[in-house]
């Protein structure tokens, strides 16, 4: 005996003006949710937090400790955005494929460049230099 299959979900419309702004922040928090299931970002979210504490050691003014929150979210937002490409690449191409591991990889750089950005600009306060 076969089962019936169910419906396929149907695409909702946005709503618009304060429907829109709810329902985008539940959207969000939700990508935060997935995120947050990541091993690198849970690790990004740590060294943020050993990196607030150097900036506090250092002294750093609260433009520093603004300029840290900007990069770090910018972190944050590279990460969500090569967690998607690496997600909707196992989706596309499950074998593997040169242009999975050339998305993958691609992803993968600019997380680590922003690291270097955020570590970077984190020893520029201790050193000093901004």
């Amino acid at each position: 005996m076969t089962k019936p299959e169910e419906p396929a979900p149907q695409v909702v419309p946005p709503r618009p003006g304060l429907g829109h702004l709810i329902d985008a922040t539940g959207y969000s928090l939700s990508g935060m949710g997935r995120l947050w299931r990541e091993t690198a970002a849970r690790q990004e979210l740590i060294l943020g937090a050993v990196a607030l504490g150097l900036l506090a050691l250092f002294g750093a003014s609260a433009a520093h400790f603004l300029g840290f929150g900007v990069l770090f979210a910018l972190l944050l937002a590279v990460e969500a955005l090569n967690t998607a490409i690496e997600v909707l690449t196992d989706r596309i191409s499950p074998e593997w494929s040169r242009a999975a591991k050339d998305a993958k990889d691609l992803g993968s750089l600019a997380v680590g460049l922003m690291v270097l950005c955020n570590v970077g600009f984190v020893a520029a306060v201790g050193l000093g230099l901004v």
